[in-house]
Parts: C-alpha cells; structure tokens; sequence
C-alpha cells in the first residue's frame, strides 16, 4: 500500500478509536444527535464542513468531546485552526486525549507544533502529563526534538523518584532518533535498572 494509503488508513484507525470513546460521552439524544452531525462533517471533509468544523472550537459551551473530534478532523486535514485545541488536548489530564491530539498534530505539520511540544515538556509543573509532547517531539524529529528530550531525561534522573513512564519515553525516542548528543545521558540512565535495558539499546544506536 502506498505511503498516502496507510496514512488515510491510520487515520480511519485513529478516528474510529475516537468515535467509540466519545460515543459514551455524548450519551444523551441531543448530544448523540450533535456527535453523528460531527461525524458527517468530518468524513465530508469539504471547505464548507471544515468551516462548520472550526465553528465547533470557537464555541466555548460546547463540550469537550464535541472539540476534541473537530479538532482532529481538521488536523488530520492540514487545516491549521485545529492547532491551538490540538497543543491543549496534547497535555490534559487524560492520556487518550493526549495520544488522538499527538496523531493528528503529527498529520497538521504545523511549524509551531515542535516548540509548544517542548514548552509542554519541560514544564516541571505537567510532568506527569509530559509523556504524549515527549512522543510527539520524537515523531517530528525536529530541531528542538533532542535537546528537549536530554533535558527532561536529565531533570527526571536527578529526582530520588523519576517519573518512570516520560523518563523511558525519553530514552526511547532518543534511541529511536539515533542522535550521539543523547550519549552522555543515556551513559546515566543506563543505572537505573527501570531503564538499563532501553538505555543500552539507544545507546548502540546512537554511537555508544
């Protein structure tokens, strides 16, 4: 299958993962009604729809689900009105929100999305919602993408107790990017038993 198709075929993937989610949540008759509105919407994918789409985020009552799939549609379009509901999705509090806007800001290739990926990452003060930026910043590849991850991976390995799943996100992706500048970093958190294994595994990739 061409590069296009499976691309068109992640997204289906990723957007019926979010339909049978937000589904639950919009439980009531209108708001079922207001889902499968939306749903037509994005599956038109038209100017027109898109426009209806971008309305949906500009109208603060409606509820976060119903913005959450607008968003996505309109990312996964390269429409960029989707980027500022995408970056805040990216960080909340719920996991799966930050995972569906990490897709589909993959698919917006918006030039801003490196650097507020990295602003959400080394906010000391979201740690533990950092995980889904960190994997974002590993699929960009983009300039920020390793000095950002050293640097949180550095930060959370002086902690007495690191947050383990960001700390192995970062090794991870640093090995996975395959850049010598992660070396001395990984050399450190090749101590940690939680992280010996990957630490290695990025370390060979990465030239160590």
């Amino acid at each position: 299958m061409a590069s296009g198709g499976r691309t068109r075929q992640q997204d289906g993937s990723e957007f019926a993962a979010l339909l049978r989610r937000v589904r639950a949540e919009a439980a009531s008759p209108e708001a079922s009604a207001d889902c499968a509105e939306l749903v037509a919407l994005a599956r038109d994918g038209g100017p027109e729809s898109r426009d209806a789409l971008a309305d949906v985020l500009a109208e603060t009552e409606r509820p976060l689900w119903a913005r959450e799939v607008a968003s996505f549609a309109l990312g996964c379009a390269g429409d960029r009105r989707a980027f500022e509901t995408l970056i805040f999705l990216l960080n909340y509090r719920d996991p799966v929100r930050g995972a569906t806007a990490a897709h589909a800001l993959v698919r917006l290739g918006d030039p801003r999305t490196a650097r507020a990926a990295a602003a959400l990452a080394t906010n000391e003060l979201r740690t533990a919602y950092a995980l889904h930026p960190v994997r974002l910043l590993v699929a960009l590849r983009a300039p920020e993408s390793v000095p950002t991850l050293v640097g949180v991976l550095s930060r959370l390995l002086e902690r007495p107790v690191p947050h383990w799943p960001v700390a192995l996100a970062c090794v991870e992706g640093l090995g996975r990017i395959g850049d010598a500048r992660a070396r001395p970093v990984l050399q450190e958190a090749a101590h940690h038993h939680r992280l010996r294994a990957a630490a290695h595994a990025a370390l060979a990739r990465a030239g160590g």
